[in-house]
């Protein structure tokens, strides 16, 4: 498309209204084409338009304490989407979900020392009891989040060192619900020893093999044989 056509010169309230009705996974590509067509992207308008166009109940929705915060609607709409494409859910809690998962991705994936599993369970916990959830409820989605999360990280070498890091963390007792799930303790051993297999080291796999040792018994006979 020439950026010197008649549709490259619409104005941004036309732009906008045009581009919220494309659909998403084209988004990036469309932000590409032409300097002003990005800065619409970062902006705040076209993402209030998106927000009040894809999901016209989110204007209804009131702001909710707890330690993750609701951001603009760039961060909104990023939430609400990955609340019905991920989880699938209804209702309010669907953008807590979604914020909360956008959260705890972000630790794993952008920092490069982050917090321990349980602070950021103990973290996720908190949100979801401030919003009002019982306990069973708010460990079950922090559970529902954390496998979500851990099936969608990069397959790289900084995945890897957090999935191991995560695995050969010390067992704390916490009190229900902050206790850590033992189906996503699983699911980290699981990917190091079937995702990650080939980014072990003698040393590292025979460490890690015997923290799995310690937490779960009979292991897999997929995850013995280096």
């Amino acid at each position: 498309m020439s950026v010197d056509s008649s549709f490259g010169k619409l104005p941004d309230h036309l732009l906008i209204e045009i581009f919220i009705r494309v659909p998403v996974s084209e988004w990036a590509q469309i932000s590409c084409v032409k300097k002003q067509w990005a800065n619409l992207f970062r902006g705040e308008c076209l993402w209030q338009a998106a927000l009040a166009t894809t999901y016209p109940l989110a204007n209804q929705a009131k702001r909710w304490p707890g330690p993750i915060p609701r951001g603009l609607s760039k961060r909104r709409f990023a939430a609400l989407y990955v609340s019905k494409h991920i989880f699938s859910l209804d209702g309010e809690i669907d953008e807590i979900v979604g914020h909360t998962y956008l959260f705890l991705k972000e630790q794993l994936e952008l920092s490069t020392m982050p917090p321990s599993s349980s602070i950021l369970h103990g973290t996720i916990i908190d949100q979801f009891i401030a919003c009002g959830k019982s306990r069973d409820m708010a460990h079950d989605l922090a559970s529902q989040i954390w496998l979500a999360v851990l099936d969608n990280l990069e397959e790289n070498e900084h995945t890897f060192q957090i999935l191991k890091r995560l695995a050969q963390e010390g067992d704390v007792f916490l009190p229900y619900p902050y206790s850590r799930s033992i189906k996503v303790q699983w699911r980290v051993f699981e990917k190091l020893f079937t995702d990650f297999r080939d980014c072990f080291d003698h040393v590292d796999y025979y460490d890690v093999l015997a923290c799995a040792k310690t937490k779960f018994q009979p292991i897999p006979s997929i995850w013995l044989g280096y």
